[in-house]
């Protein structure tokens, strides 16, 4: 894995790879530091071994990805949002022994698994360690079949399950996000995303591979992410739920000159047209929607080299190298198009399997990838994602999307965000309930959004309450944490889950 960046420090030299307020790293700042640091971990760290890296957004997160890397070990992405016990979950699941941190996880870390053990990244001798040149560490005889990365499932159902990548499969993914994006060496974007989450690690991979300029924020403020479109040129920038929301709602972002932009990548959940469709109403700016996951990091986008093809309604259509089936939900037959069912996919960038092992098997079908999303394809192969399975509701026999419901909730111009979720009842099984956040400039009632809701979409898809909510309870890739809102839900009514 970090053969790309060696790679882009031969071809780019003093070019600015990344950025992070005002401090600027080439390719061969990168490269040279990371072969430093290799250097200062080889007499602890062997072939192997799992290290877990838990650190802010920063320009060294990338320099120990790499090292590790060319130490044959491989790299435990623990999120410094974690506490004690999501951290013990991730060091015991993984086995990992030592670990590179900064900040509170230094200490955290190093109650768990020894001082010597804990490299602080703020330590200001490692800074003279990272600027002393030195030659690469001996080259070390890696195969593609080996580890590279671990990285944590959303845990939207328990606690998290380690996905297990290989040089191999990450190799792959990179080059199908090259080809998504149509990332050259003149592009420039910005990761706010957390540097744990697969979509962080893959942005710096491929604009590692590619000679692209990344910057780097250690926490999400829209407005100067907006200054920096602005000041650097970007030419792409990435997207999540949360920040969509946030730019549609931006006060004043007609005041940013934005023009340098190419599009912005909508990616990790499938995609709000009405909000979607504010924010380039009031930008300029068009969206490229994408769909990807942890287990397999790229699965579509919209055709790149198409832009009059883009739309809204649509994942887009898989890379060369991913193939894409819908089978029946009950059955596990494929389906034809325009049959819905759960999506799956195979390819070699899948991963290679999970911690715990045991919860492996039930991830695949015949070799290819159960992604649990529901979803049906176009005979063209365009990719239509309709919701989770595990998020799918089941009213009198009827499966009822959340997404559905909420996509005519999000069109009253008063909802700012929401959220439908699924309670027991004895009659039908199930009903929805819309957990929702609207506009205090707008005076809108539940009453009013159940009966949008009853006038827009069939009985069995009414809603059974509304709930006026201060926040919808998301994690950082912007899935929504609905086993939450009904857990409060089913609290406030004094109703028994089972």
């Amino acid at each position: 894995m970090h053969r790309g960046l060696r790679t882009a420090a031969e071809r780019f030299g003093d070019r600015a790879f990344v950025l992070a307020d005002d401090e600027v790293w080439s390719f061969d700042r990168m490269a040279s530091a990371s072969d430093a640091l290799a250097g200062h971990l080889s007499g602890s760290i062997s072939v192997g071994d799992r290290v877990a890296v838990m650190t802010a957004n920063r320009p060294e997160f990338c320099v120990a990805v790499h090292a590790i890397s060319a130490l044959g070990a491989a790299t435990v992405m623990v999120s410094p949002a974690w506490k004690p016990r999501e951290v013990d979950h991730a060091i015991a699941l993984t086995g990992a022994r030592h670990a590179i941190a900064d900040g509170t996880a230094v200490q955290l870390l190093r109650a768990r698994l020894g001082t010597d053990r804990v490299l602080d990244l703020d330590d200001p001798a490692l800074a003279q360690v990272l600027t002393t040149r030195q030659a690469p560490p001996p080259a070390i005889d890696i195969r593609d079949a080996d580890e590279s990365v671990l990285v944590f499932s959303s845990g939207t159902t328990g606690m998290p399950k380690a996905v297990r990548h290989t040089h191999g499969s990450m190799g792959h993914a990179v080059q199908h996000w090259i080809a998504s994006l149509g990332l050259t060496p003149d592009d420039r974007f910005q990761i706010a995303t957390p540097p744990s989450h697969i979509l962080g690690l893959l942005n710096l991979l491929t604009a590692a591979a590619t000679g692209a300029t990344i910057r780097l924020h250690r926490r999400f403020d829209l407005d100067e992410i907006l200054r920096r479109i602005e000041s650097d040129r970007m030419t792409l920038e990435m997207a999540v739920a949360p920040i969509a929301l946030a730019m549609a709602d931006h006060p004043s972002i007609e005041k940013y000159d934005l023009s340098s932009l190419r599009y912005i990548m909508w990616g990790a959940t499938p995609i709000t047209p009405s909000v979607a469709e504010r924010v380039t109403a009031r930008t300029g700016v068009r969206w490229l929607p994408a769909y990807g996951a942890s287990e397999l990091p790229v699965i579509t986008a919209n055709p790149i080299d198409r832009p009059e093809a883009w739309r809204l309604d649509s994942a887009g259509l898989p890379p060369d190298g991913v193939e894409v089936r819908v089978v029946d939900l009950e059955s596990g037959l494929p389906l034809a198009p325009g049959g819905v069912g759960e999506v799956q996919v195979r390819s070699a960038s899948v991963m290679a399997g999970y911690l715990p092992e045991a919860d492996t098997a039930a991830a695949f079908a015949d070799g290819w990838y159960r992604t649990g999303d529901v979803g049906w394809l176009e005979p063209e192969g365009w990719v239509h994602l309709t919701d989770r399975a595990k998020e799918m509701i089941k009213v009198k026999g009827f499966q009822v999307a959340p997404a559905e419901i909420e996509a005519v909730l999000h069109g009253h111009p008063g909802v700012r965000d929401c959220a439908v979720f699924g309670v027991p009842d004895a009659a039908a099984g199930e009903l929805p309930v819309a957990a929702v956040l609207v506009d205090s400039a707008h005076a809108v009632t539940a009453d009013e959004l159940r009966a949008l809701v009853a006038d827009s979409l069939a009985t069995y898809k009414q809603l059974r309450d509304v709930e006026l909510v201060e926040e919808i309870p998301r994690l950082p890739s912007g899935k929504v944490l609905r086993r939450v809102l009904q857990e409060q839900w089913l609290a406030r009514v004094g109703m028994d889950a089972g």
